[in-house]
């Protein structure tokens, strides 16, 4: 059985939207792998007494729980006081803490403010937890059988404590032991990667499945439990293979890689160079295969023309194209790439010219047609066209990962059905 954990975070700005919660989610995730079972995330307002209900209620669903905020020096950080409340006690000034804040102001040349006083203000009977990354301390208390942690708000405060002081003291409460393997994939939608995996977790011992959508890609979190390290990093990587297997060519990477690095990985597997020419895209094809350090080696030129004039002066489309068909065509996406490949001496090249929206779009082309283009010196130019779902930024970014995985395809020899 796996022990709860819980995660409760103080403060207005939170509970307004005024402040996007990033430090649950990586605390849970944290959690999580050290084999907790987080079974709830609380959010509440700096307010005292709805402070107090809050411990009250996460104190019952959890074995330990991790509190985030309120410990700063202003009037409106509360947390101190209320763990105090709750606990039935009083606070105390902390003198060893109230010199470590002193110190840390001197050493920044400046006298430290009276308000700072109050960080040193800690529950009675309170563990402080030092802040060797800022100024506002720690500290942990019990509340029957729950063992509660505060930590500062501020991101990299939060993270160096719970490095510090969380970890080793967690450790020894959970009896089970995780293993995670992240699988990024594009290509199918949730609910297809889904279907695919249905049967995963009834095939593989202690195994849960994960999907997080990152637009417009999707990750597939494998999570192993076990009783001892090994048997769960077994487990999951038992498990990865098998979604590795079932999904193909749509997984690209694990948690640190990213697409563009996916796909300069095969260029540089072919010894192949690329060029891009791009219309509706604006340059983010370009500016994602260069992201990638070392794309020199692959990436020779990424043309962006957006005018039918830079087009037809740039890239030699025929105008009687432009006429004929438009710039959103395949005929004009046929002659950018095989323009930018004739200039730019490439083995491969893309292209891409579409209506990105929100205005453009007629009955036949509506808001998000794009059209593709691929060419090879020597081969049949293939073109394509898609009808991309969202807005304007999601129309881009989309059709600027339909090209990058067309040349993925082609550089695996993976073009069926385009």
């Amino acid at each position: 059985m796996t022990t709860p954990a819980a995660i409760l975070s103080i403060g207005t700005e939170i509970t307004r939207g005024e402040l996007v919660n990033t430090n649950a989610a990586w605390l849970a995730e944290q959690l999580t792998s050290l084999g907790f079972d987080v079974v709830t995330h609380l959010s509440v307002d700096d307010d005292v007494p709805r402070i107090v209900d809050a411990l009250r209620d996460v104190s019952s669903r959890a074995r330990v729980v991790l509190c985030t905020g309120g410990l700063g020096p202003t009037t409106d950080d509360l947390t101190a006081e209320a763990v105090a409340q709750a606990l039935g006690v009083g606070l105390v000034r902390d003198a060893a803490t109230l010199e470590r804040i002193r110190r840390r102001w001197e050493s920044l040349g400046r006298e430290m403010p009276e308000s700072n006083l109050r960080q040193a203000d800690m529950p009675e009977g309170a563990t402080v937890l030092r802040n060797d990354h800022g100024t506002a301390p720690g500290f942990s208390v019990e509340f029957g059988r729950t063992l509660f942690f505060f930590l500062p708000g501020v991101p990299s405060e939060m993270r160096g404590l719970f490095g510090d002081w969380v970890v080793s003291a967690v450790g020894p409460l959970t009896e089970r032991t995780t293993y995670q393997v992240h699988l990024r994939t594009f290509g199918r939608p949730e609910s297809q990667v889904a279907d695919m995996l249905s049967d995963i977790e009834e095939k593989h011992e202690g195994v849960t499945l994960g999907y997080r959508a990152h637009f417009p890609e999707i990750e597939v979190k494998v999570l192993a439990r076990a009783t001892e390290p090994r048997l769960a990093e077994d487990r999951a990587r038992a498990a990865a293979e098998e979604v590795r297997n079932r999904l193909g060519s749509i997984v690209f990477g694990d948690e640190a890689d990213t697409f563009p690095a996916a796909v300069g990985r095969l260029l540089r597997r072919r010894n192949w160079t690329v060029a891009v020419a791009e219309s509706c895209t604006g340059g983010l094809i370009g500016q994602k295969l260069t992201s990638v350090p070392g794309s020199s080696n692959y990436m020779l030129m990424d043309a962006v023309c957006y005018s039918n004039a830079s087009k037809n002066r740039v890239l030699g489309v025929n105008n009687e194209i432009l006429r004929a068909h438009g710039a959103v065509s395949a005929e004009c996406a046929a002659a950018m790439a095989e323009g930018v490949l004739r200039i730019a001496g490439s083995d491969v090249a893309v292209s891409v010219t579409g209506i990105a929206g929100p205005d453009g779009g007629t009955a036949e082309k509506p808001v998000g047609t794009v059209f593709f283009a691929l060419a090879r010196a020597g081969e049949e130019t293939l073109s394509k066209r898609r009808q991309l779902p969202g807005d304007r930024d999601r129309v881009r970014e989309l059709a600027a990962y339909v090209a990058l995985d067309w040349v993925a395809r082609a550089a695996r020899g993976d073009l069926a059905g385009n």
